[in-house]
């Protein structure tokens, strides 16, 4: 390469941004680690030559690997994620640190990469470079070969279907997110008394068969049994967070970027929990419409004003 050659000193000082626009298209701590490793071997053989905008050029790079590994993801038939190996204490066969991945999955939203892992590659594409990093419609035109009009339209798509609806007042929604926010977190912090207190005493539990898995679904009835088994379940809780599952707040898990299973959950007019619906079954996760929450949604267009020509 010569003095074209990329220094690594000006990788290193973009790697962080690399890898988080790769997490963000692949949801998976380990592959975005190797887009950004293949980014670095593609830019090193381009070398230097003619770029004035290192940072533009490096997104373009990864983005470019990441539409290649989501195209082929998609191709493939994908196994079913054995939830047992979420508890583990020991790191996937992929190689994924567990404790980081969970971390990278609270700080972007379980439920947004649960959504983002439902668009189309280019969908996707368009939705992460321009409402998570503002990277104009004219630049990521290129990248997918479409025009910047077309690539509005992608972001636009993707946007709906992070948002979602909901038939709820928002008075009920919030209401009832506060309580699933401090189920999480009791089962988290493995607080058994707020637990239970979240709880009717006659609360009842049902998990489909795919959950633990058993022969037949499991049904679960009162307080302290639904929350001695919330508190075995420490392990998924890492990789859970609030989501709106058909228009209403629940909790989707999603280890390493893919749904897993969902809880559905009834209130009382006191708010505490009377019915919780544990689904795991590929199916039925199929037809469950999964969206952010409000807050973490994306505004209905960032740079609504911007020139897109």
């Amino acid at each position: 390469m010569g003095e074209s050659a990329w220094p690594a000193e000006w990788f290193e000082e973009h790697r962080t941004h690399l890898r988080a626009v790769a997490y963000r298209m692949l949801g998976s701590v380990s592959e975005a680690e190797d887009a950004v490793q293949e980014t670095w071997l593609r830019a090193d053989r381009a070398g230097t030559d003619g770029v004035g905008n290192p940072a533009g050029w490096l997104t373009t790079i990864v983005t470019r690997v990441c539409l290649n590994m989501l195209r082929t993801r998609k191709a493939r038939r994908e196994e079913p994620l054995d939830l047992r190996a979420v508890d583990a204490p020991v790191p996937p066969e992929d190689g994924g640190d567990p404790e980081e991945e969970a971390a990278l999955a609270d700080s972007v939203g379980v439920a947004m990469l649960v959504v983002l892992d439902t668009l189309s590659p280019a969908e996707r594409l368009a939705f992460v470079l321009h409402d998570m990093f503002a990277v104009p419609f004219d630049e990521i035109g290129p990248m997918l070969e479409k025009s910047p009009t077309a690539v509005r339209q992608l972001a636009s798509r993707a946007r709906r279907r992070v948002k979602g609806v909901s038939p709820l007042p928002d008075s009920d929604l919030t209401r009832r997110r506060r309580v699933v926010e401090a189920f999480l977190a009791a089962t988290r912090g493995g607080n058994f008394d707020a637990l239970v207190a979240l709880l009717h005493p006659d609360v009842v539990l049902h998990a489909d068969a795919s959950v633990i898995p058993t022969p037949a679904p499991v049904v679960v009835s009162g307080a302290v049994p639904v929350a001695e088994g919330a508190m075995a379940a420490t392990g998924r809780a890492r990789f859970t967070g609030v989501a709106l599952l058909d228009g209403t707040v629940g909790l989707a898990m999603a280890p390493f970027g893919r749904l897993a299973l969902v809880l559905a959950f009834d209130f009382a007019d006191d708010g505490r929990v009377t019915t919780i619906r544990v689904v795991a079954d590929p199916d039925r996760l199929r037809e469950i419409e999964v969206a952010v929450p409000q807050d973490r949604a994306q505004p209905e267009d960032p740079t609504a004003g911007e020139k897109t020509s």
